[in-house]
């Protein structure tokens, strides 16, 4: 066993060496799957338990552990920690190393469950209040408008008002048959036919904004076997950066359905507003009824760093409690559960007290803070704020307490927002800075309630040829240098498939170990030319099978071909 041991010790100190085809699973220390799940569902547990089996089977000796309720144990009752522990003794008879994910930087739900306040926040400047029957709401800008977003104006099959259009004629129509209202709506047709390299079937205006200021665009959309549905988006374009990253949620046949976006100014005086689809193929896109509009208080955002202020005209700072009653959005990060926003609902208004020295009909400048959404509503914590590390250490307490983990992958991902609230821009460091101040803060926590077990983290937010550069969704200056958080002991899941060639020597280099986090629901085979290039670096000790989509119908497979399980 001794002679054993040393020779397994040599293999993973020296770089991994790979000709073509499955390596030993002795040169592969950490052969693990990736299991998000619910445990509160006891048929997710007796799912898990099977999972577990056939990875072992095939020799797997570990998984990390997605559970949301995880980040929140302390509102969990006996029935979840009796499914955990029958998981955790499961895995142990298995010979199976529980790896559970916590510290969720990124998609910061689980943190935001403690208290919605604690997203990080974009500022509005100055947007214009005026008070009527003792509130104060919103005066929106007359100026603001979608030239012809009823799309009546038209010469032939091009839309009036509209800088360009995808394809008039070919593969977009003025439809005088089909519309949501008026007399008629523009038609996207097989547009992969008219355009089979890019599938672009769009249309686009520039929209003049103020900076700084929180806007909501509203369209309506019918479509009939639309087969690239889930590409149809609305761009609001600002130089290189899209001001609005959600998805619409179109769907391949739907009858009209209004879809929104809401997104920030940020400091831009104009931005080309596209609706439309990239990559489209075959089937029918119509849309009509282009709106634009600015918003209030939707998701007013309330904590230290985020302050809200209302002024007059005349440079009159008045005071919250006093002069109008304590501002809060009831519905923000409450919906549909706590942690969890919605994109869009009526604003809070500003109501005033009986002693306001605030007129009626007064126009008011109103400054506040708002969060931002990506995709499917991703939210992410301010990296700043302590009330988000006391939350981290109370997770990471209860998780030690359950579970005991001999290893931990902390969950910084995608942090696709930073560095806009008065706490972040306070401390004059870059989002890079601050995210290696961050990933050191979450590792002395682990260390000090589980001082043995091993530490992971994701790859992408620590890797300059992933994401951690210049210019990434809505974070405010660059995450480079977020890789000097990092000591050495920090294994990493590299997940950077598209740039192993620079990434898995970039962490070598950094004295890094790494687990290859292969598959992502698509070909077995890619396992193998991961670790084919990872020939000649060092510290390559493990892989795990990946699935976002918990398919596991390829679990063998991906055995077989990493290290020949039969």
């Amino acid at each position: 066993m001794l002679a054993l041991l040393v020779w397994l010790t040599t293999a993973l100190a020296t770089p991994l060496r790979v000709e073509s085809g499955p390596i030993p699973s002795g040169l592969l220390a950490h052969r693990w799957f990736y299991l998000s799940t619910n445990l509160l569902v006891d048929a997710n547990v007796s799912a898990a338990e099977n999972l577990m089996r056939r990875a072992a089977a095939s020799g797997y000796n570990g998984f990390v552990l997605a559970d949301y309720k995880l980040n929140i144990l302390d509102r969990m009752g006996p029935e979840y920690f009796k499914n955990a522990r029958r998981i955790a003794e499961v895995a142990k008879k298995l010979n199976l190393e529980l790896v559970p994910a916590i510290i969720p930087i990124g998609y910061s739900s689980g943190i935001l469950a403690h208290d919605p306040n604690l997203v990080e926040g974009i500022p509005v400047i100055d947007a214009p209040f005026r008070v009527h029957n003792g509130k104060a709401m919103l005066e929106p800008d007359p100026t603001l408008t979608v030239r012809n977003g009823g799309f009546e104006e038209a010469n032939g099959d091009t839309a009036h008002g509209w800088q360009f259009q995808d394809w008039p004629g070919k593969a977009s129509f003025i439809d005088r048959q089909v519309r949501h209202s008026g007399q008629s709506s523009p038609r996207f047709q097989n547009v992969g036919a008219a355009d089979p390299q890019y599938g672009h079937g769009r249309i686009m205006q520039r929209i003049a904004l103020k900076p700084q200021r929180y806007y909501r665009v509203t369209v309506w959309m019918k479509t009939a076997d639309f087969q690239a549905a889930d590409s149809v988006r609305v761009v609001m374009l600002a130089g290189d950066r899209n001001l609005c990253e959600q998805n619409l949620g179109v769907q391949q046949t739907q009858d009209w359905r209004e879809h929104q976006v809401v997104f920030n100014s940020l400091d831009n005086s104009q931005a080309n507003l596209y609706i439309g689809v990239w990559g489209g193929k075959g089937g029918s896109l119509w849309i009509d009824d282009v709106k634009i509009e600015e918003l209030g208080l939707v998701n007013v955002i309330r904590r230290e760093g985020c302050p809200l202020t209302v002024r007059g005209e005349d440079g009159t700072v008045y005071v919250e409690g006093r002069d109008f009653e304590p501002v809060r959005d009831p519905k923000m990060g409450n919906i549909p559960w706590a942690g969890e926003f919605e994109l869009y609902h009526e604003a809070p208004p500003i109501e005033l007290t009986p002693q306001s020295r605030i007129r009626e009909g007064q126009r008011l400048r109103v400054s506040f803070y708002h969060p931002a959404f990506i995709y499917d509503m991703q939210t992410t914590c301010c990296l700043t704020h302590p009330k988000v590390y006391q939350v981290l250490k109370d997770q990471m307490q209860r998780v030690e307490a359950l579970l005991h983990p001999s290893a931990v992958l902390m969950s910084h991902d995608e942090i696709r927002v930073a560095n806009w609230c008065a706490l972040c821009q306070g401390r004059h460091l870059t989002p890079g800075e601050m995210l290696a101040d961050n990933v050191r803060r979450c590792v002395a926590i682990i260390r000090s309630v589980s001082p043995t077990a091993r530490i992971y983290v994701w790859s992408d937010m620590f890797d300059p040829s992933h994401n951690a550069h210049d210019n990434y969704y809505l974070v405010n200056g660059t995450w480079a240098g977020s890789w000097k958080g990092l000591t050495q002991d920090v294994g990493i899941v590299n997940w950077n498939f598209e740039g192993r060639t620079k990434s898995l020597p970039f962490f070598a280099q950094r004295g890094h170990k790494q687990i290859l986090a292969g598959y992502y629901d698509g070909d077995v085979s890619t396992i193998v030319t991961w670790l084919k290039d990872a020939k000649g670096v060092s510290g390559i000790d493990g892989v795990m099978y990946t699935t976002w989509r918990n398919q596991y119908s390829d679990l063998e497979a991906f055995a077989h071909a990493a290290w020949g399980a039969k």
